[in-house]
């Protein structure tokens, strides 16, 4: 699966030099972060101007239309997670109101599908992580900061100052006992 700045997203086969699927043209907002659910059968493209669209992996046709598409954030979705059975996404991003990392419900309709927002990170959350054995997202914002949110009493536990500058990557190791983070300096 493939992103890029134009927008366009594009699936290929390892055996195969051509595209098998074009899920976005050209001319739409810049692919922030793109993933597969833990199934295979799905993946999620978050974008530039806040919004979230998921797939069938499955489609016959050479331009299928997203069966979910919704603006999570009000700037930019810069990171997401599919939680459980890919019912349930987690997005982080940038929104006026400062509810920057969000659940989301992907069952019921767009009007009812917010489940929880969560009031943090100035200026935006720029990466995610779910860590599934201890039912914890991990966030990082622009100003160096690192969330933990507890997803089943939806509340924060932690907040702590990692680094000077943006939070730019995570990483969980299997077992759950550390996680990793890299920044912009």
């Amino acid at each position: 699966l493939t992103g890029a700045q134009d927008g366009s997203v594009r699936m290929f086969e390892w055996t195969r030099p051509q595209q098998l699927v074009c899920f976005r043209q050209a001319g739409n907002a810049r692919v922030t972060r793109m993933y597969f659910n833990s199934q295979g059968n799905k993946c999620g493209v978050a974008d530039g101007e806040g919004f979230l669209s998921i797939w069938q992996v499955n489609q016959t046709t050479s331009n299928p239309k997203p069966y979910l598409s919704w603006q999570c954030h009000s700037k930019t979705t810069s990171d997401f997670a599919f939680i459980t059975s890919s019912s349930l996404v987690a997005t982080s991003g940038q929104s006026n109101d400062n509810r920057n990392v969000c659940l989301w419900d992907t069952v019921v309709s767009s009007g009812n599908s917010l489940i929880h927002a969560f009031t943090c990170h100035d200026h935006g959350a720029t990466v995610l992580q779910y860590a599934p054995k201890h039912q914890l997202l991990i966030s990082g914002g622009r100003k160096g900061y690192i969330c933990i949110f507890d997803i089943r009493q939806r509340q924060i536990l932690y907040t702590f100052q990692a680094h000077e500058s943006a939070v730019k990557a995570l990483a969980l190791d299997p077992s759950e006992d550390y996680f990793v983070t890299g920044s912009a300096e």
